[in-house]
């Protein structure tokens, strides 16, 4: 199978959201107080980082050029992300909220990737793999957001 430039620019674009989302897990963590929250938010960054180096190296394998950082998208989203837990009275549910709703655009992404029936083996496996990992992460946000309204 051929590994296209409309691929790699797709898996590029994936590359950046899991950027992205590290670095929106870790402003989450810096602003949260209860440590289970904490951890789980430092456990999202930790998986989101690991998707990262999986996609870098799927692109190096192909002989293509992976991105080296997030998007101005991103920061505009974190940044958000803080000003909303500055002011908002329960900082934790509002950050939450937040990290629902990228997790939800990013799980969007991959689904709408994973449609292109042309893709490598390796690559289709790889992301079912993270899609399913950004499922369970929506699933518990939703039960941690139960538990702390």
């Amino acid at each position: 199978m051929k590994f296209t430039e409309e691929i790699s620019n797709k898996l590029n674009e994936l590359l950046v959201k899991n950027y992205d989302a590290e670095k929106g897990y870790i402003n989450a963590m810096n602003n949260v107080e209860q440590s289970d929250l904490k951890m789980f938010f430092k456990r999202c960054a930790t998986e989101r980082s690991q998707f990262a180096k999986e996609l870098r190296t799927e692109i190096l394998q192909y002989g293509e050029i992976p991105e080296d950082s997030g998007s101005f998208k991103g920061t505009m989203h974190r940044n958000w992300m803080s000003l909303k837990a500055t002011f908002s009275s329960n900082n934790e549910d509002a950050i939450l909220e937040e990290a629902i709703r990228g997790e939800k655009e990013s799980l969007e992404e991959y689904k709408d990737f994973l449609k292109d029936r042309t893709l490598p083996p390796s690559i289709d496996a790889l992301l079912i793999k993270h899609k399913n990992a950004i499922q369970g992460a929506i699933n518990m946000e939703k039960v941690q957001e139960e538990l702390i309204s």
